[in-house]
């Protein structure tokens, strides 16, 4: 194998490919970037067999087509610091190293076993397609309420649901629910159910938005879900198990509805989370037209604010994870929310106004006093 191409192409896919380098696997071979050389392209492959990126790179100089495994990191670093300008890649079959010459530099990196390297799943010919922006923005504001805790697998993932013209994505780490509705320009031939972990759509999603093009095409295969954005492919092994039903975790009523400017109660509850410090709840205390925002640490301070709200009836106070709560105002869209209560030890729920697409769900922190 050798072949030349520019230094900024080739760093720019190894960034992306790089991604789904395993750092903590005994397999040698699953710590390494594949190159594949042939016709005009190089085609780079990463897998940890959970997560894995392909990418073809194109305007590739190949003198002789080959394939071969280097160790990632190493060969991301080195690329990352030579001068711009091409650079040139040969296989030099007896020393086991692949030597890559940039202007007056050259370095020599031995080859990890080729053989070893897993076949990642590709594309299906029937891939349904998807719209890139709203598949991405759907991601954005779900996948944050998926578990990062691998006790619990299935709450790790996203539910991905596809039927029709609508998608579908739910996620939930049991104390809060996100879930989000997008009507598809073009109906789904076939429906599509799968729970696919959160970390790989949210690499979807960063691949979206370095310009991956107008669509994502998707496969389902076995345990595996294929995406193509652009020239770029992501695989995921599906994660298995039952996932909550979601549904029955949302109120069908609840006794409060205040209307909110978003913008406003998102930054009062930034501002005053920096004293919500060591597992201290933000509250929310409403009373006639007005909430007031509040939070305290012991020993270290308190801070509170008020905002005008259209709240009547009985005073109510309910507290909720300052994280949790202040995420959920971000991924509302618009310029107000609606906020709905029923008491301090049920969910609040909240919701764009005169739309039902997006749903956030958060439970409650039991208050003390």
């Amino acid at each position: 194998m050798k072949l030349s191409l520019l230094r900024e192409n080739l760093f720019a896919g190894l960034q992306i490919v790089s991604r789904a380098v395993s750092t903590r696997s005994t397999l040698p071979s699953l710590g390494g970037i594949q190159l594949d050389a042939a016709g005009s392209s190089l085609t780079l492959r990463a897998t940890d067999m959970e997560l894995g990126l392909t990418m073809v790179l194109q305007e590739v100089q190949v003198e002789s087509e080959g394939t071969v495994l280097l160790p990632g990191r190493l060969l991301g670093d080195v690329v990352r610091s030579l001068p711009p300008g091409e650079v040139t890649l040969a296989l030099r079959p007896e020393q086991r190293d692949v030597e890559l010459t940039a202007s007056a530099a050259r370095f020599h990196l031995r080859t990890l076993p080729a053989e070893d390297f897993p076949r990642l799943p590709e594309l299906a010919e029937d891939a349904a397609t998807l719209p890139s922006g709203p598949l991405a923005e759907t991601i954005d504001r779900v996948a944050r309420a998926a578990s990062r805790d691998e006790v619990r697998p299935i709450l790790t993932g996203v539910l991905f649901q596809a039927d029709g013209s609508k998608l579908t994505m739910v996620a939930t780490d049991s104390y809060r629910l996100s879930v989000k509705h997008t009507e598809l320009e073009a109906p789904l031939s076939a429906g599509i159910e799968a729970n696919v972990p959160a970390r790989a759509l949210r690499e979807l999603a960063r691949i979206v938005g370095q310009g991956g093009g107008e669509e994502v095409a998707l496969s389902l295969a076995r345990n595996q879900a294929v995406f193509r954005s652009g020239n770029v492919v992501l695989s995921s092994r599906l994660i298995e198990g039952q996932f909550p039903s979601w549904r029955q975790l949302i109120p069908e009523s609840f006794e409060h509805e205040v209307r909110l400017p978003r913008t406003e109660l998102l930054e009062v509850s930034r501002r005053i989370s920096q004293l919500a410090q060591r597992n201290a709840p933000l509250r929310f205390a409403f009373a006639e037209g007005e909430l007031t925002v509040a939070a305290e640490t012991p020993e270290v301070g308190d801070a509170r604010e008020a905002i005008p709200a259209p709240y009547s009836g009985e005073p109510l106070e309910i507290a909720f994870n300052p994280q949790f709560v202040i995420e959920g105002i971000e991924s509302v869209d618009g310029e107000e929310l609606v906020m709905k209560l029923s008491s301090p030890l049920r969910p609040g729920l909240l919701e764009p106004i005169d739309s039902e697409d997006f749903s956030y769900l958060v439970m409650p922190i039991r208050l003390n006093v």
